[in-house]
């Protein structure tokens, strides 16, 4: 091996290593780099020339490193880590913090907790541009994995080893009812109370209907099968107006229907059962690589307060 050659190596060809073993697929690795599937081919191939070795045994079940490289791949991350701090320190020089950060939310931090987020944020980081894309948990996570999104805001749980996850806010789902129901200031419900109503539901793939879901597996409740399901809804809005509409009764975020309450246009039921609690998490991509406006962002969002009454 001549060891000149390593100095023919590029940023570019570790990057593609680096890629292809977290990503496991030619092809994978040729979405994330924005290249085309042969491009990624044949930066391996220049490694391998300029290597002198083989680095990647091809199987039918997929690629695995040989022992050279595994010791290429570990430099490469640690090269590739190096170029990124020195892009953070020389964007950080700039007194003012910008940028353009994007955003894949479920509906209820884009509806109730991002707008008092993102108008504290004005103040402190006026440069700061936030673009915000709202579906269910389910899309945003597929959002952030295929990078048409920058950071994530679910109401549930995720377990992905391609994904960063961190709870951020707390969030707790409660029974809601239209003003006069039968139920109002009665003896708190029990499940049989619920099962004898008209129940509305969000749709499948919401982070709601998944906690929900799991909440009723946890405490052996029975399961959304035996409830009388008068319809199937696309947010927490509609949600919320079938119930002032007297459609039926349902478990809706408490940030959803905090104006509500304080009108007296709907009423909170007590549970004999436990709380439903749970945390909206922040998610992003193990390998994004994040920029000062993204970091004061994350910051702020962390630092804002949640408040579960209403007033």
């Amino acid at each position: 091996m001549i060891a000149d050659q390593f100095k023919s190596i590029t940023i570019q060809q570790l990057e593609a290593l680096v890629f292809l073993v977290e990503e496991r697929s030619f092809s994978e690795a040729a979405k994330k780099m924005l290249l085309s599937q042969p491009s990624i081919s044949k930066h391996i191939r220049n490694l391998e020339t300029f290597t002198n070795c083989r680095l990647i045994n091809r199987t039918k079940t997929g690629i695995s490193l040989t022992e050279e490289g595994s010791i290429l791949y570990g430099y490469a991350k640690k090269i590739l880590k190096i170029r990124d701090e020195a892009r953070e320190k020389i964007v950080s020089l700039s007194d003012k913090v910008s940028g353009h950060v994007f955003i894949a939310t479920s509906t209820i931090p884009s509806t109730y907790i991002l707008p008092s987020v993102l108008t504290g944020l004005k103040k402190r980081h006026p440069d700061i541009q936030v673009h915000i894309l709202s579906s269910d948990s389910d899309d945003v996570v597929d959002m952030v994995l295929g990078g048409q999104a920058e950071i994530g805001f679910i109401g549930r749980e995720i377990h992905d080893r391609r994904l960063n996850s961190e709870p951020v806010w707390d969030d707790e789902l409660i029974l809601t009812a239209r003003k006069g129901h039968r139920m109002e200031g009665g003896r708190p419900a029990d499940i049989q109370d619920i099962l004898e109503e008209p129940f509305i539901l969000r749709e499948k793939g919401s982070g709601t209907r998944s906690v929900f879901e799991h909440y009723l597996s946890a405490h052996d409740l029975p399961p959304l099968s035996r409830f009388s399901i008068a319809c199937e809804l696309g947010s927490s809005e509609a949600v919320k107006e079938a119930v002032i509409a007297g459609l039926g009764v349902s478990v809706i975020s408490i940030h959803a229907v905090k104006r509500e309450l304080e009108q007296g246009l709907v009423v909170r039921i007590p549970l004999k059962t436990p709380r439903i609690l749970r945390s909206f998490s922040i998610v992003t991509r193990k390998q994004f690589a994040l920029l000062p406006h993204h970091r004061a962002f994350l910051e702020y969002a962390r630092a804002y307060a949640i408040d579960l009454q209403p007033s």
